[in-house]
Order: structure tokens, then C-alpha cells, then sequence
């Protein structure tokens, strides 16, 4: 099983160039499914379909909660979301969510390269905190983030995804007639799909329903990682309460409004007592991070996930934290026709995992 990737160039590759085909990239994310099918001619990769379908109406909730629904309620879900974007391949590539998985940056003691197939799962068993055997581990050595080794010592990026996970994704897969080429922690999606420079240090803010995960990407490796149990619902809440609306009205204006309401303040108030929280563990990953010695500053913060489509949300970040804010645009590595531009402009953000995990797909197939 290969959670990450077997060499670190497959995070930022298109697809190998040999062949015609098609392939399908699918993000289960808490409160949608998003589905992207690509197809590859030669060197050129073009989009042929994607989708989005929310998984708030088969849990009996609202649209835009986190949601946790069984494998038969998943497998309605994804027949229902690859009949409606009208999807024809079957070879598809599985992003499964961060809260299914461990990912960690952890330091050994040994820099012999022989030395680290059989001491990474003994020290995997101080940092998983579940038992060895519910995990299925896969880790790769990260270079120094100021380019210089401690004696004898290796950094490696450790990830872990639950079994009870995998199995759960495997036979939903299998249940809408798909096969499953692989599985990929989210993660390695997103960077994939939403860095455009392999070169440049960047923060990657990928704001979900239920949580907030935090990257930092410099040359092409994580560096850095956090997530935060604050989300897009728990902005649709705070205005519920405030404004004594539905769930249902506070989401609709969280979408059609969001921090632009100038002419009502509350509004801004009740998403700010999410958002505040959000930023400040930026700020304090940010200077954790540029304290190191030798190490390249953030040069931006990239936007990715369905939150980040909030209105206004560049603004306030610009004012937080002072840096470059940039929005994921994964739709601009493939081929897409002309007047989808300003379509796929505005939902990039949320579809960085779907179009990141079936990019790997066309380099698997």
C-alpha cells in the first residue's frame, strides 16, 4: 500500500506520456463527495467531467455538516454523484480524509539508509497512537528544512491510515462498480494539485467542514503540519445563534455573503470568533517554523478546501497575517474549454484533492 508517493518528483508529475486514458479522481471529504475524471492523449491532460455532491441530505442534516454515514449510504452517495456528472471510467484513485490518518514529521537515529525499513515501525509504535497493527504505515525521508543534517540523525515523514478506514473506502468503491487504485492521504492531494512552484515555501489553509488542516510545503516536502477542530459548520452555527436563524438560513448566507455584509456587522462578528481561532494558530505555526535557522520564509498562503470560498476570507487573511494570499488552482494543470474558466476559477479551491488524486491516477495507470 502506497499512502504517499515512491518518489518524491510523483507529488508534483502530470502522468507518465504513453497511451490514452481515463481515470477518476475521488475526494471524500465529511460533508461532500467531489469527483473528478481526467483523461490524458499523448503529453496533454484535459478534464472531461467533474462533480460535487453534499452529504448533509443523506445523513438528515443540513447542507454543509460534517457528516458520518455508513458504507451503504456512502455507496448511494457516489453512484448518485458519478451518474450525475455523468462519469465513464472506473479506474479511480481514493483521497481519504485527514481524520483517518496520522501524519508526522519524526527524527531517528541513524542516517545509514539500509537502517530504516526495520526501524521505522518500531519508532512508528512511540508517535501512532493507536495499536501498530490497526495501521497500515508508509513514511519517506525528508530533507533538512535549512539543508543541513543533525549527526547521525534522519528526518522522516511518517504516515499512518487507519485499516477500519481503508476497508470502509475499499467497499464503498467497490460497491459503486469502481476499482480502487490506490488510496492517498489528502494531504499529499492538495499539494499536488494546489503548489505551483516546487521551489517556494508556501502554508497551505485547507478549511473543511468540521476541521482546518495547516501544511507547510517548502521544495516540494511537508515540513510542517496541524489541524485545527474548527471548520465552515462551526461558522454556520455561530450565525445561527447570532442572528436566531435556521442552520439551513446561516448557511445560505455564509455562502452568499460571507465577511462582505458591511452594512451588518453581526455578521462579520459571529464568522470572526471561528475565523480568529483559525489564525491565530497560523500566526503561531508561522513564527514556530521561521524561528529555524537557515530556513526559507513563507512566501504565501495558499487557499484550498470548500471554507476558503468564503467571501471576503482574502481580505481578512491579508490583514491577519500579512502575506502573500494565494487560491488553489489545481484545474490549471489540465486542459479545460474556454468558458469553464471563470467556473472552475471560483471552485478550485475545493476541488484540490479530487484533481491532485487523480493526477497521481494518471501516473499510476
Amino acid at each position: 500500500m502506497d499512502l504517499m508517493f515512491k518518489k518524491i518528483g510523483k507529488l508534483f508529475a502530470g502522468a507518465s506520456s504513453t497511451g490514452g486514458s481515463d481515470v477518476i479522481g475521488i475526494d471524500f471529504g465529511s460533508s461532500s463527495i467531489k469527483v473528478v475524471q481526467l483523461r490524458q492523449e499523448g503529453e496533454s491532460i484535459s478534464l472531461v467531467t467533474y462533480g460535487e455532491l453534499q452529504l448533509g441530505p443523506y445523513a438528515d442534516t443540513v447542507v454543509g455538516s460534517a457528516t458520518s454515514l455508513d458504507p451503504s449510504r456512502l455507496i448511494e452517495a457516489l453512484l448518485d454523484i458519478v451518474r450525475e456528472a455523468s462519469v465513464t471510467s472506473t479506474y479511480a484513485g481514493v483521497a481519504i480524509p485527514y481524520a483517518s490518518s496520522f501524519v508526522a514529521i519524526i527524527t531517528l537515529a541513524a542516517q545509514d539508509p539500509a537502517q530504516l525499513p526495520s526501524m521505522v515501525p518500531i519508532e512508528a509504535r512511540k508517535y501512532v497512537p493507536v495499536p501498530i497493527n490497526q495501521v497500515t504505515l508508509d513514511w519517506f525521508p525528508v530533507p533538512e528544512k535549512n539543508g543541513i543534517a543533525a549527526p547521525g540523525k534522519t528526518r522522516i515523514l511518517l504516515a499512518a491510515i487507519h485499516n477500519e478506514a481503508l476497508s470502509k473506502y475499499r467497499a464503498v468503491v467497490q460497491g459503486a462498480q469502481l476499482k480502487s487504485a490506490f488510496n492517498e492521504i489528502e494531504i499529499f492531494s492538495t499539494i499536488r494539485s494546489s503548489v505551483q512552484n516546487v521551489h517556494e515555501t508556501v502554508l497551505i489553509l485547507d478549511i473543511g467542514a468540521a476541521t482546518t488542516k495547516l501544511y507547510i510545503v517548502s521544495e516540494g516536502m511537508v515540513q510542517g503540519m496541524h489541524s485545527i477542530n474548527v471548520g465552515g459548520q462551526d461558522m454556520t452555527s455561530s450565525l445561527s445563534k447570532s442572528l436566531e436563524i435556521s442552520k439551513d438560513d446561516a448557511e445560505e448566507m455564509k455562502r452568499q455573503v460571507g465577511l462582505t455584509a458591511k452594512d451588518n456587522p453581526r455578521i462579520e462578528r459571529a464568522l470572526s470568533f471561528a475565523l480568529e481561532r483559525i489564525f491565530s494558530d497560523i500566526r503561531k505555526m508561522l513564527m514556530s517554523y521561521e524561528l529555524d535557522k537557515g530556513v526559507p520564509p513563507v512566501s504565501s498562503v495558499v487557499f484550498a478546501g470548500g471554507g476558503s470560498a468564503l467571501k471576503g476570507l482574502e481580505d481578512y487573511a491579508l490583514s491577519a497575517l500579512g502575506r502573500r494570499i494565494v487560491r488553489a488552482d489545481p484545474f490549471s494543470k489540465v486542459g479545460y474549454p474556454a468558458f469553464l474558466k471563470t467556473t472552475l476559477d471560483d471552485i478550485g479551491p475545493s476541488f484540490s484533492v479530487a484533481v491532485g488524486v487523480a493526477l497521481r491516477a494518471l501516473s499510476e495507470k
